[in-house]
C-alpha cells in the first residue's frame, strides 16, 4: 500500500475519531468554551456536520447529523482512495 493511500486512511479514521469524541462529548453538554480541547474539537468537526444538520434536523432533541457525516465520509474515503490507487496502481 502507497504511503499517500496510507496518510489519506488515517485522515479519515483521525476525523471519524474526532466526530465520536463530539458525540460523546454532547452527551456530558459541557460549555465548548471550559477547555481548549473541546473547544478544538468542535471547531474541527463543526464544518462537516453543519451540512448534515440542514439537511435532516434535530427530531425531538436528538442529533442525527454524527450519522450522516459518518456516511458521507465513508462515501468519501472510498471514493478518493478510488481515485488515488488508479491513480498510483
Amino acid at each position: 500500500m502507497s504511503i499517500i493511500i496510507y496518510v489519506v486512511r488515517t485522515a479519515f479514521q483521525i476525523y471519524r475519531w474526532l466526530l465520536l469524541a463530539r458525540i460523546i462529548i454532547s452527551w456530558v453538554n459541557p460549555n465548548p468554551y471550559y477547555h481548549p480541547a473541546i473547544r478544538a474539537i468542535y471547531d474541527l468537526t463543526e464544518p462537516a456536520l453543519r451540512p448534515c444538520r440542514s439537511l435532516l434536523p434535530a427530531y425531538h432533541g436528538i442529533d442525527f447529523s454524527p450519522m450522516i457525516a459518518f456516511f458521507v465520509l465513508g462515501i468519501l474515503e472510498r471514493l478518493v482512495i478510488g481515485i488515488l490507487f488508479g491513480i498510483l496502481y
